[in-house]
């Protein structure tokens, strides 16, 4: 069975948290197994990263750029990509965001998304807390990995 990792970060609001959620239940949907981690409570294991099929990354927009423990894991994810790059490139990824105004931090999460491997679907983006339509849109991208990688 295919495993899709979801990394992602929430805190205060839980607005990333709820998109995570979504993405996770259409991976499930879908078919597949899914691991979700929160940068807020633990720091991701790259040796999980290795060993899964597809990711979604997911982050609230912090003054235009992604949260420091996704930050973190792309560090580490380059640092170990640098010593053996075997099974760290060209997974399929998932890309999502929440903010309060500005939304920015699309850039460079797209950016970091791309040196992971090909984009599925649109990158999910959530103004406050996610209504029923970010929710559908998380949950079809959740979907569509796991349609990807089976």
């Amino acid at each position: 069975m295919a495993n899709i990792l979801i990394i992602y970060h929430s805190q205060e609001y839980g607005h990333t948290d709820k998109m995570a959620q979504a993405v996770s239940k259409g991976v499930k949907d879908g078919g597949a197994d899914v691991v979700c981690v929160n940068t807020n409570d633990e720091r991701v294991d790259v040796e999980i990263f290795r060993n899964c099929d597809a990711v979604a990354v997911g982050t609230p927009d912090y003054y235009s750029y992604i949260a420091g423990g996704l930050k973190m894991f792309f560090d580490d994810w380059y640092i170990a990509k640098g010593k053996d790059d075997t099974d760290l490139t060209d997974k399929p990824v998932g890309l999502f965001f929440s903010h309060g105004g500005g939304g920015k931090v699309r850039e460079p999460l797209e950016i970091f998304g791309q040196k992971i491997g090909p984009q599925v679907g649109d990158t999910v983006e959530s103004k406050g807390s996610p209504d029923e339509q970010v929710v559908s849109a998380c949950e079809n991208l959740g979907k569509k990995l796991a349609e990807t990688v089976l």
